[in-house]
């Protein structure tokens, strides 16, 4: 039924292929940004669960301390 209804309008056919070349180049890019980004901050953005935990530790104890 829907591909009856799109086969009555005028250039759809071009739509599949604006479609892939879209998802291709946000592809592309995002595998260029993960090249391009510096080790260094991948090694930051690792440590990041671990590094907001030692802080919810140490702001605890000191919201323990001051009451």
């Amino acid at each position: 039924m829907l591909s009856n209804n799109l086969s009555h309008i005028e250039g759809v056919s071009i739509f599949p292929v604006i479609s892939l070349v879209i998802f291709f180049l946000v592809f592309v890019f995002v595998i260029y940004k993960v090249i391009r980004t510096d080790k260094s901050y991948i090694k930051e953005m690792e440590q990041i669960p671990l590094n907001d935990n030692e802080e919810f530790i140490n702001n605890t104890e000191l919201n323990h301390e001051t009451k």
